[in-house]
């Protein structure tokens, strides 16, 4: 059981829901603004930014190594740099967003991706932090966090069960008391067929701590079954509308996300517990 503020995430309590913004501000403060307004009308519980610069995240190069080659991913042939630029959400911004998330009522936080970038979120006092998939070896930035002594969500991502089980170790000894780990298929949009959620119990067996799911394919279905194989988090990326924002593609907008947290809630109500014999209301009939 993990508790954020007034949330409770845990099997007794329906799925804790994140709104991801990501690069969906488009480069606009209040784009951002209106993202989060829209979450919380939409009843998520928080929403998550990521803090980062260009400069903290890449270098500037045309090395091919700093291009995106694959044929289908949605950002092809741009560097990392160019794109980082148009991804990341400006640090005078964070104060703004966070004020506008308390006044809706739902969480804010964010996934560091550099030490400094702790330092800056500690002074918004941040509830909980979140390590993305490509930074759960990034062992640095996960000591400086772990120290926090505040809970850690942390993506899979491309790592191997014996680099998850080195990186979870490394959390608990430096102090962090209260994980969860989602299950994450690091491409964008990511095939169904690549998922893979039957990890997800699998996941709450071997590390003995909340699980979800950091969903990056089309849809709500994936997030509608990773809730009836235990997933107690949710993240899905949220968007304005469609085509607006650099990860709109595989992004929720307002009326799907409201679909999604009706369906997991249902999902989550219906799992219930092992029972023989009639309920209570068939024994009406």
């Amino acid at each position: 059981m993990i508790k954020v503020k007034s949330k409770i995430i845990s099997n007794s309590s329906k799925p804790f829901i994140i709104a991801e913004m990501s690069g969906n501000h488009n480069g606009s403060l209040s784009n951002a603004i209106k993202i989060v307004d829209l979450a919380a009308k939409c009843g998520v519980d928080a929403i998550k930014l990521q803090t980062f610069t260009p400069n903290t995240i890449t270098i500037k190069s045309k090395r091919k190594e700093f291009f995106i080659k694959d044929k289908k991913n949605i950002w092809k042939n741009q560097t990392l740099y160019d794109l980082y630029k148009k991804a990341y959400t400006p640090w005078e911004w964070h104060k703004k967003i966070f004020k506008r998330a308390k006044e809706k009522k739902i969480i804010c936080f964010s996934s560091p991706f550099d030490e400094t970038a702790v330092d800056f979120l500690e002074k918004l006092k941040v509830p909980i932090y979140k390590i993305a998939s490509f930074e759960n070896t990034h062992f640095p930035l996960l000591k400086k966090v772990a120290q926090t002594g505040k809970p850690i969500i942390m993506s899979t991502g491309l790592a191997t069960l014996k680099e998850l089980k080195e990186s979870v170790n490394f959390l608990r000894k430096n102090g962090c008391k209260k994980l969860a780990l989602l299950k994450c298929t690091s491409s964008y949009p990511a095939n169904i067929e690549d998922l893979n959620l039957a990890t997800i119990p699998d996941l709450r067996k071997r590390f003995n701590c909340e699980v979800g799911i950091s969903d990056h394919s089309i849809g709500i279905s994936a997030a509608v079954t990773a809730t009836s194989l235990g997933a107690t988090i949710i993240e899905k990326h949220f968007s304005l509308k469609k085509n607006l924002g650099l990860d709109s593609k595989f992004s929720t907008q307002g009326p799907e996300m409201k679909n999604l947290i009706e369906h997991t809630t249902k999902a989550w109500k219906s799992f219930g517990k092992i029972v023989y014999g009639p309920t209570k209301n068939e024994k009406r009939f």
